[in-house]
């Protein structure tokens, strides 16, 4: 049986490094991990920055050893359920398809209780944020 589905490229896989970041953040709380580290870029920093401004993570610290640099993220359990703090990581916008919201359609993630994480002219910052700037910007992704 012969398929023309070839395995992905490794080059492939690295052409969205915000939606490798969000799958290691997913795979290392699916593994109940305690601490992650990622490649860091200034637009992960941004990411991380939010995510730990709204309590989804415990803490983080930026390395810059080599070129690239690196973070490291202690992700965030609830100590009775041992659920994670983060229930969903979705990639919204993708170097294939980007995806923009405008001040007045800024997307709501479950009914507010969840955040969209954008990059705007004024820099990254979840979509209320967003509301009060009244300002759009590129959805980057969903977090509930």
């Amino acid at each position: 049986m012969h398929s023309n589905l070839k395995p992905p490229h490794i080059s492939d896989m690295m052409t969205d490094p915000i939606a490798d970041y969000l799958t290691r953040l997913r795979n290392a709380i699916k593994a109940r991990h305690r601490i992650v580290e990622l490649p860091a870029s200034n637009l992960k920093k941004q990411i991380t920055r939010v995510l730990h401004e709204k309590g989804y993570i415990q803490s983080y610290k930026f390395e810059d050893s080599n070129v690239q640099g690196t973070i490291k993220i202690a992700l965030k359990y609830n100590p009775e359920t041992r659920e994670s703090a983060i229930q969903h990581l979705r990639r919204v916008s993708r170097p294939g398809l980007r995806k923009y919201a405008g001040a007045e359609e800024l997307p709501r993630v479950l009914n507010g209780l969840g955040i969209a994480i954008l990059s705007t002219s004024k820099g990254v910052m979840t979509d209320k944020e967003a509301r009060k700037e009244n300002i759009g910007g590129e959805v980057l992704c969903f977090v509930y």
